[in-house]
């Protein structure tokens, strides 16, 4: 075999190992279906919840929400005159849709220079941080998903002002978020995939 398609292939096998995925898994609804079918998300909720505490199902039910178990999710696009492509709504990216700068205040803060948005590892270990982060600022209880989420969605000065409280559909998809975690907790107790 010559060198550069050893090259090529040590590179495919590399790039691979990121746990991106373009799609969203088959069954979004069955947090045992979602493992099963996605091994490696299993062990990234599994290491964040033993590193930061964060329940595996409020970090599974908050993915949901941003992105839909979907590694290069981006916001929509803005036009101008309805058809000139103006950028984006927002920088968010990735499993945990985490915007640039809040990003990039995660990877100096934790000293991960390497870390992507779109690998479900490092995603749910910002998701940890960030919300130990709501913990220790707003003293929101890390299996709250519901102000998690609404933290996580305002931001942390954005939630003490109480932001969230104006934004009724807001509200409501906060509800939402603690609703899956509840569900997907309960799943997550009768399957065996979590801790493989």
């Amino acid at each position: 075999m010559s060198r550069p398609l050893s090259a090529l292939i040590v590179f495919l096998l590399l790039a691979s190992c990121g746990g991106g995925y373009g799609t969203a898994p088959s069954n979004m609804d069955n947090a045992c279906a979602i493992l099963q079918q996605r091994p490696g998300y299993g062990r990234a909720f599994a290491q964040t919840q033993a590193e930061w505490g964060v329940p595996a199902a409020v970090q599974m039910a908050t993915i949901y929400q941003e992105s839909k178990f979907i590694s290069n999710a981006r916001t929509p696009r803005k036009y101008r005159l309805g058809f000139i492509p103006a950028g984006r709504q927002s920088s968010a990216y990735g499993y945990s849709q985490a915007l640039d700068g809040t990003w990039d205040d995660y990877v100096k803060a934790q000293g991960r220079f390497g870390a992507r948005r779109n690998d479900i590892r490092d995603a749910t270990d910002f998701m940890g941080w960030y919300m130990n982060r709501s913990r220790e600022r707003n003293g929101i209880a890390l299996s709250d998903a519901r102000n998690q989420y609404l933290a996580y969605h305002e931001g942390h000065g954005g939630y003490a002002r109480g932001s969230h409280n104006a934004k009724s559909w807001l509200l409501r998809v906060a509800s939402n978020v603690e609703s899956r975690a509840y569900m997907y907790d309960a799943q997550l107790r009768s399957c065996p995939h979590l801790s493989r």
